[in-house]
């Protein structure tokens, strides 16, 4: 039964409810298993991320973390040399974010509870926005990515950071051996969760590939979106302009 909800959310079926109790259910183990799972490689991928997102151009902006999970790339942004901003991180896993809490002074990260299709902020109010790891779980992801364009300022960027598929075929069959057989083990036997990292891969397997994901931005209203591989593939980051 957790396998089948898993496969029937990762299709879009009853995604948003899933993912909500799934994430909740596996806060406190959660930055144990991206750590160990990535082999660590999930924290240079988020530097990355961060390095893209123009925040030097306005260093002391107000700038969004979506779908901010336990606020890992939010608190990261605090800690940029240089960086005298404020970032709010947002998810409608509210679980998440309590373990999240502590990574950064409160009065440089504030952890909001918001779903990524109804963001509780203003037109306009952000200077920049992040996403790591969470876009693909949304329910419907052109509604994300113009609402988030909502709330960002004339010219503020939008960084997206998603796992992807490798096109290398040797890297591929090994990626999905891991991703598919080994990661799922790992992570049911440390989460406790029956189904989250079966959920996992099989929702990278339904998300857009690179060239797609692009496009899906230009026609929800970035311009100058570009995109790069990371780690032969595993992962990728989308940038786009408001």
């Amino acid at each position: 039964m957790p396998q089948s909800a898993a496969a029937s959310a990762a299709q879009g079926e009853g995604k948003r409810d899933y993912v909500q109790q799934m994430f909740s259910d596996i806060a406190p183990r959660y930055d144990l298993l991206n750590h160990v799972l990535s082999l660590n490689i999930d924290r240079r991928w988020r530097r990355r991320a961060l390095s893209l997102l123009g925040w030097t151009e306005r260093p002391r902006g107000r700038y969004l973390d979506l779908c901010a999970g336990t606020l890992d790339v939010g608190a990261m942004l605090t800690r940029q040399k240089g960086f005298g901003g404020r970032v709010v991180g947002a998810d409608f896993a509210v679980p998440m974010l309590r373990h999240g809490i502590g990574k950064a002074p409160a009065d440089r990260l504030a952890p909001v509870g918001a779903d990524a299709l109804q963001l509780p902020f203003a037109d306009g109010s952000f200077d920049g926005a992040v996403v790591a790891f969470g876009i693909r779980n949304v329910a419907d992801l052109d509604a994300c990515l113009r609402e988030v364009r909502r709330v960002l300022t004339p010219g503020a960027r939008f960084v997206i950071l998603e796992f992807s598929t490798p096109r290398i075929a040797l890297v591929r069959v090994a990626y999905q051996f891991y991703f598919h057989r080994i990661l799922p083990l790992i992570g049911r036997l440390v989460s406790g969760h029956g189904s989250a990292y079966t959920y996992l891969p099989l929702s990278v397997a339904q998300f857009p590939t690179e060239t797609a994901l692009a496009d899906r931005m230009r026609a929800a209203g970035y311009h100058a979106v570009q995109w790069e591989r990371l780690s032969l593939g595993i992962a990728a980051i989308h940038t786009g302009t408001v």
